[in-house]
């Protein structure tokens, strides 16, 4: 699973959950795998992200140093972030771990890289 995926996964079918969101990450094993920068791409995909997110995937993944906690106003002006943003959303692969609803302790395992959000029939 592509961190750029995770900052958009809910918990939110489940029942009584209001919002579900973020969810907590744990990860076991990733892979980093490189793909082409395209800094226009990362620019418009910005005003999709929540930044809190972001920022969380990156402690998660020790990557901390390289992702502002909070969100410069110059981000698109600002390569060597766009490059950043790119290898910590596009270039590293969850293979295993663990999302978890912040509302219910909901786990919701990874394995292979694929996050299994399947619910229960009394969960819906």
């Amino acid at each position: 699973m592509k961190l750029s995926t995770y900052n958009f996964l809910t918990s939110m079918a489940i029942k009584g959950v209001k919002v579900g969101y973020p969810l907590k990450l744990t990860i076991n094993k990733k892979d980093v795998i490189e793909s082409e920068f395209n800094p226009v791409f990362i620019e418009r995909l910005l005003p999709k992200l929540d930044w809190s997110a972001v920022y969380s995937a990156a402690q998660v993944a020790e990557l901390a140093d390289d992702i502002p906690a909070a969100q410069p106003d110059n981000v698109a002006e600002d390569e060597q972030l766009l490059q950043r943003l790119h290898h910590l959303l596009f270039e590293i692969d969850v293979l295993e771990g663990q999302l978890e609803c912040p509302e219910t302790g909901r786990v919701f395992p990874i394995t292979d890289g694929i996050p299994n959000m399947l619910l229960n029939e009394d969960e819906v």
